[in-house]
């Protein structure tokens, strides 16, 4: 079973959105017999693209798993989306994969998004390659995306196949490693690879970018150097060099080609096999135990199961968790612990994904993408081991909605259908938020952006009949202060037949954008130098709670406090009460925040525009408009960019009218930045 792990590929298709991942994913599934036919994105029938939204709008928006076989290796697969409003399913992909395939399209090279997916994947230390998609377009140079990535994402690119021709004229791709020409016949859709004699120039252009793979690798690999400097080495020593320089994450190896053309793709299978990472490869995962001590998972077969929740897929009222097992053999009907909430339940169903196609286990091994039926209190990024092991693994980060909507059930039978509704969403996307406003019966959600939120009330559409009345989009506030001040509370009333007492004193100042709340007792209440005059800890503890639960609703807007330390000065304990207590201590941060200058925040957004040069000066103009600020200008693949920061809610409907500014020739993407302040922000 070693040798099963070490053919074992667990990846995951990277890049901006329209770059071509899940064209490329369509084709890697063709040319490993997965499916018999190619569907395509822009005719709604792409294989891992099955949600009938994602077939109308030619994107991807849930990541899709898929397993196939080439040659000696399997590759488990998952196509993600390249959309900002659903990068949470990127995060979520890259926490449990060993190696990813970043796709830059050949005119469009670094995009935004590319660059943002790219992060995530460092950040998990997940070693990559990357396929330059696109070459028979027009404006398409190979060079300059190389340039790129070297610029924009810190990489250090190494060639392993270049396109022969570029544009119009790109004809075939030159494998630099083993020198020999590669062309892919059309009749065949791509599936009959050749060898082919080089023409005119064509083998000192591969000779050229050969010389610079072999540079990068010894400067990279000591015992490649030593190779290199004697000139005493064979193919299989640079295919050697260039694997130990990809797991360490050195180097990237790229590949060319066009997907759409069926150019290009095995050698980037035989890549995928040949330099990512085996489960062995990469370092087992690190835990804690309930005690906080670390520690770290066994990867073999024989011991304990220990796996990770990445998604929550609900069907029927039934939830289904797809895991990453790191350790141990996971068999049907094994009872497992919910390590994350100290419960134990049955495993009833595997199977391993297929887009939305199930193929039945019987057991699944360290190492394995599954599908898992029966885990009822799963939610994502739970970790999940035999009942006798203590460890926690690290959770997924939490991704905060920045814009909600108000829905309103048309009638009472809709509500119940809605709220339903709502529950499953919230249950499978972690960035998508629901609550009832008791004062007006609306629904309120929230979400990651237009899209996010339109494709929801779309699935509503479709999957429950539903079309509750929506309200704008609006966006998400935050509050915070913007000097240090003090606040007092007071509160003493009579509560049913019971009075209730209680006097709280604090301080209240900034911290760091982005830092969190700090909430804690000064050092003489938290340490008092005489026993005597020591708070009651219920009184202490109602107070700190007090101030944490105002804190989820500031005194402008209603919307959560952020970035603040609160420290609790003084506490009268004559009298006090606990629930007097907590009252007082709303009151007085309250009193606080209008000392400290209470200011409101907005979620700001980092915006990137592609545009041809005619249309700059109207694209600028539109940005600015809209409470845009330029930052950087320049030129890629023959268009004009602009990137620069805008705020949230001035962005509605900028993609309709910077299409309406420039004829539809221009196109732009945003990310979140932070929430910051609306007057003077940075």
């Amino acid at each position: 079973m070693k040798d099963k792990a070490q053919r074992l590929r667990n990846i995951g298709v990277i890049a901006h959105i329209d770059a071509g991942k899940t064209t490329l994913s369509e084709r890697i599934l063709f040319y490993t017999r997965k499916i018999h036919r190619m569907g395509e994105v822009h005719d709604g029938t792409a294989t891992m693209d099955f949600m009938p939204e994602e077939q109308e709008r030619g994107i991807t928006i849930a990541a899709a798993a898929s397993t196939c076989e080439w040659k000696d290796w399997t590759i488990n697969l998952i196509d993600t989306p390249g959309h900002v409003d659903f990068t949470i399913e990127v995060e979520r992909s890259l926490r449990v994969l060993d190696g990813a395939v970043g796709v830059f399209c050949a005119v469009g090279g670094v995009e935004p998004q590319s660059e943002t997916v790219w992060r995530q994947s460092e950040a998990f230390s997940v070693p990559k390659i990357a396929f330059v998609n696109k070459m028979d377009r027009t404006g398409a140079n190979f060079s300059a995306v190389l340039d790129a990535m070297r610029d924009r994402l810190g990489a250090c690119p190494a060639p392993v196949t270049v396109p022969l021709g570029e544009g119009a004229d790109f004809h075939a791709v030159a494998d630099v490693i083993a020198m020999k020409k590669l062309v892919f016949t059309e009749d065949s859709l791509g599936a009959d690879m050749h060898e082919d004699d080089w023409e005119g120039d064509e083998k000192a252009v591969a000779q050229a970018w050969r010389d610079k793979t072999l540079e990068l690798l010894a400067e990279n690999d000591d015992a490649f150097m030593e190779l290199y400097l004697e000139e005493r080495f064979a193919e299989a020593d640079i295919r050697a060099a260039m694997r130990r320089a990809t797991l360490a994450r050195l180097v990237t190896p790229v590949l060319a080609g066009s997907a759409l053309r069926n150019a290009g793709v095995q050698p980037l299978l035989d890549a995928i096999g040949s330099y990512l990472p085996s489960p062995d490869d990469v370092a087992p995962p690190a835990g804690t135990t309930s005690k906080g001590e670390e520690t770290v998972v066994d990867r073999d077969p024989d011991a304990p199961v220990c796996g990770l929740i990445f998604k929550i897929l609900m069907e029927g009222g039934r939830r289904t968790a797809l895991l990453r097992l790191y350790g141990g053999t996971l068999k049907e009907g094994d009872v497992l612990k919910n390590t994350a909430r100290g419960k134990e339940e049955r495993v009833s169903r595997m199977f391993r994904m297929d887009a939305d196609q199930q193929e039945p286990l019987s057991e699944a091994r360290s190492g394995d993408i599954i599908a898992v039926i029966g885990l009822r209190s799963a939610c994502t990024g739970d970790t999940v081991a035999s009942p006798g092991l203590d460890i926690l693994l690290e959770r997924i980060d939490e991704v905060k909605p920045v814009i909600n909507m108000a829905l309103e059930p048309r009638n009472a039978d809709e509500g119940k259908t809605l709220d339903e509704a709502l529950a499953r969403y919230a249950a499978e996307d972690p960035t998508f938020h629901s609550s009832l406003d008791e004062g007006t019966g609306n629904r309120i959600i929230a979400g990651m952006g237009e899209l996010h939120l339109d494709v929801v009330l779309e699935r509503m559409r479709r999957e429950y009949g539903i079309s509750p009345r929506a309200g704008k989009p609006q966006v998400l506030l935050r509050e915070t202060v913007r000097s240090e001040g003090t606040g007092h509370g007071l509160f003493d009333r009579e509560l049913g037949s019971a009075r209730h007492f209680g006097e709280v004193s604090l301080t209240i100042s900034p911290r760091g954008r982005d830092l969190g709340n700090l909430v804690e007792l000064a050092v003489e209440l938290a340490s008092p130098s005489d026993p005597k005059n020591a708070v009651p800890k219920m009184l202490a503890e109602e107070v700190l709670q007090g101030i944490s639960d105002s804190l989820l609703s500031g005194p402008q807007t209603g919307y959560p406090v952020q970035d603040v330390h609160v420290t609790v000065t003084g506490i009268r304990r004559e009298n006090a009460t606990a629930a007097g207590c907590r009252m007082a201590a709303a009151a007085a941060l309250r009193d606080g925040m209008e000392h400290a200058h209470g200011i409101v925040l907005e979620p700001l957004m980092d915006v990137e525009i592609i545009t041809p040069d005619e249309a700059l000066g109207a694209s600028i103009s539109l940005f600015q408009n809209c409470g845009g600020k330029v930052e950087q200008m320049g030129e890629r693949g023959g268009m004009r960019y602009l990137a620069g920061i805008a705020p949230m809610r001035g962005l509605f409907g900028f993609s309709t009218a910077l299409r309406s500014a420039t004829q539809g020739r221009a196109g732009f993407s945003m990310r979140f930045r932070h929430f910051d302040s609306i007057q003077g922000r940075s």
